[in-house]
This record gives C-alpha cells, structure tokens and sequence, in this order.
C-alpha cells in the first residue's frame, strides 16, 4: 500500500444485506459501475462475506460488503454463512437492506432490520426490481402516476409495519439503474459526522520536530514494506510538518549519537519497547504505535487500566488473544509465541490462552479473565468499538499487545506520560 492510499480502517464501509436472490449483487454492480459480484439466478451465489474497497463517487473511498443471503439453507453450512453476514454488522457503518420489490418484506428482512437499528446503524431499505414490480401491478400501458401508486402503496406499508420513516424506503431498479444514483446521494447523507480532532500523532508535535521511529525487520515483518500503522504514523509526521527518521532498534543507539541532539519524540514498535527505552534518554518522550494508535481508535485509558489485571491473574485462567488482521503467523509470532511466554515469565504462573485473527471475535467472553488485543489497525472504528463494548458488557478487562508488553517491562507509565493530562490516567 502506498502512502497515498486511504487505509481500509479509514474507509467507510457500506454493507449489502438481504435474502438470496433479492437483488444483492446487481445492486452492487448498478451503486458502482463495475462488475464487483457475480450474478446468477442460482440461490446463494455469494457464499462468504467479500469485502472491496474502491472509490465511489460522490462518497469517496469506500469498502463494499457484499453479504450471504439471509434465507440460506437450513443445515450447519447455511447457519455458519448467515452468522457470517449478520457478523459484518459490526464493521458497517451505514447498512443498505434490498428487498426483492415483486415480493415485498419477509419476516428475514425484518429480522435483520431490527438488528440494524439495534446496533444504531444509519440504513436505507431498497425495494429493488422495480422495473419487474411495475410489470407485475401494472401490466398494460399505463400513465406514470398510475404506475407509481401501487410502489407507493407497498412503501407506505413497510414503512408502517417497520415503525420506520419513507424517507429510509428507496424503490431501484438495478437492471435498467433506475434511482441508483439517488441511492447513491441518499447514502451520502447518512455519512456519520468524522471527528477531525483524531490524530496519531500530529497534536502531540510541531512543525520541524525530529521524531524517531524505531522498526525491527524480523523474520515476521513483511517483505519490501512496512506494516500499516507505521506507514500511518509516517504520513501523519509528514502532513505536520516535522521530521521522521526511520531506524532499526540495533542501530538505534548510534543513530542517536550522531542526531546532535535529542529527539522531540521516539516511537517505537512494541517487541523493542523494553530495548529501546534502556537506549534512550528518560528526558525524552517514549511510546510505541499501539498506544498511538489505541489513543487514535478512543480506547487508550481502557487498555491502560486493562493492563493492571495481569497482576491480578490466577493460574490456569483463560486469556483470549485476538488480531484483527489475517496473515501467515511466523516461528517467532509476538501474538501466539512472544506474548505468552512473557505473560507466563511476568506473571510466574500458567494460563489457557486462546487465539483469534480476522473477523472472528468470540460472542461468548464470559470465559475468560483477560482479553490481549492488537491494535485493531486493520479493524475501522465501529468494529474495534463493537469489540471494546463486548468486552464492557461482559465484565471482561480487555488491554492491548503495546500497552501490555510496556506494563510488563516497567515502562508503561514512561510510554503514555504525554497522554496523562488529556486522558486523566492515574499513576502506575
């Protein structure tokens, strides 16, 4: 990914849902020009969740969620395909529910309705077919306004038995693109208001700072490129105006010897926190890219207070590990290998870890006493906060892999003293 790109965490994410054959996929394909889903008249083409990001005008970048339909076969592979789609609720942030216009709502569409708006999703409810739904009511020639009662009709039905405003109704036809580009306009409206003060790291520095960034290149990181919230961080350095320099923690120490003077801040990336801070000076700031970005998602002071419980931890407790990204987990992995081992050497005791990556996120947290997360780069604002308020709801302490590693090394009071006074965090 280049420094140009909008990250996909930073994309608003637009999910498709409905019952097979209501018209997913060729709404998916009228909203953005382009072939992006399969269509068939074959039930339950689309399988499994697709994700796609791409720019849509007038809405800008954007990530497509094309969904299982909601009536899938009744067996274990149908039930795990809609657990799968009732799962992308949790990263949407505006929903579009279609219906199949010539049937009208089933008692699936109100189903998944009623969670939409559980979950404060903005949506619009689509009557697609539109063309085939007229044929159906209206067969013969017609004038326009006699055509247009028995849509009509059917909308201020739903809208009734929904308890839901018309303004939510949107009738389309993605065969001949009849209203979608007011589908288009409407869902533009529904773009939740952006909160312009969130940044990584631009209110913490000025123009021309020297900021450095320490990166380890293992075995785990990835070829010819860095991870994502490293590229983030750069560009945030860059669009402030400062100065970013980009070292390895074994050249670190040399690397600060011949700055000429101290760094206004250090970054640095959470497996080097404990060599890092021993190289660099006490007078000067200290934090890693998972507490920038904890800060960043809103969640720092939970994590921070997550942290403590590891000294309250009893042996053989249940701790889940949880990424939200997927990627091929390497000998040394800091989720599955290098993190539970200095849980255990911390700690002096023994626990049942348990791991999870991607989308899969436990329902059922009552099991354990402790959740370790990444530091949900991949995950967008909603599906990191529908994780974080799981784990509230469950009475779960829930921390980070960065604020973890820093609490267990001694250093976690170092590392997030340039928060204290915005964040109300008390003393370690």
């Amino acid at each position: 990914m280049s420094l140009n790109n909008t990250p996909s965490a930073e994309r608003l994410h637009i999910g498709i849902f409905g019952k097979r054959n209501a018209g997913k996929s060729s709404v998916i394909n009228a909203l953005t020009g382009q072939n992006l889903a399969i269509v068939s008249d074959i039930k339950g083409t689309t399988t499994d969740p697709v994700l796609k990001s791409m720019e849509l005008l007038p809405l800008g970048p954007v990530v497509i969620i094309d969904t299982p339909g909601l009536d899938d076969d009744a067996d274990i592979l149908g039930e795990l395909r809609i657990q799968k789609a009732y799962q992308m609720l949790n990263k949407t942030d505006i929903a579009i529910l279609v219906i199949d216009g010539t049937v009208g709502m089933t008692e699936e569409d109100k189903k998944i309705l009623t969670r939409i708006q559980d979950k404060k999703i903005p949506y619009i409810v689509v009557l697609n077919k539109a063309d085939l739904a007229v044929s159906k009511v209206c067969p013969g020639n017609q004038s326009d306004s006699d055509v247009c009662k028995p849509l009509d009709s059917m909308t201020t039905q739903i809208a009734r038995s929904c308890q839901i405003a018309k303004e939510h109704i949107l009738w389309v036809s993605a065969q001949d693109h009849s209203n979608i580009q007011e589908l288009k306009e409407l869902t533009g409206k529904l773009i939740p208001s952006s909160d312009n003060d969130r940044y990584i790291v631009h209110d913490l520095i000025r123009p021309m700072n020297l900021i450095v960034l320490v990166v380890p290149i293992d075995s785990a990181a990835p070829k010819g490129r860095l991870i994502l919230p490293q590229q983030q961080t750069i560009r945030d350095i860059l669009e402030s105006g400062a100065v970013s320099i980009v070292v390895r923690e074994t050249e670190l120490a040399d690397t600060l010897k011949k700055l000429g003077r101290d760094p206004d801040l250090v970054i640095t990336d959470s497996q080097a926190f404990k060599q890092v801070s021993a190289i660099v000076p006490e007078h000067v700031p200290l934090t890693s890219f998972s507490i920038l970005f904890a800060r960043y998602k809103g969640n720092l002071k939970t994590v921070v207070h997550g942290a403590y419980t590891l000294d309250k931890l009893k042996k053989g407790d249940k701790i889940l590990i949880s990424e939200g990204c997927t990627h091929h987990r390497q000998c040394g992995d800091i989720g599955t290998v290098k993190l539970p081992n200095l849980i255990r050497r911390y700690t002096g005791k023994d626990f049942e870890f348990e791991f999870t990556s991607g989308t899969e996120f436990p329902l059922n947290l009552s099991e354990y006493q402790l959740i370790i997360h990444c530091g949900g780069c991949m995950l967008n604002e909603r599906e990191m906060k529908y994780r974080l308020k799981c784990a509230e709801d469950a009475h779960i302490p829930m921390t980070n892999y960065g604020t973890a590693i820093a609490y267990m090394n001694g250093i976690l009071n170092r590392s997030i003293s340039i928060f204290r006074d915005t964040l109300d965090l008390k003393e370690i």
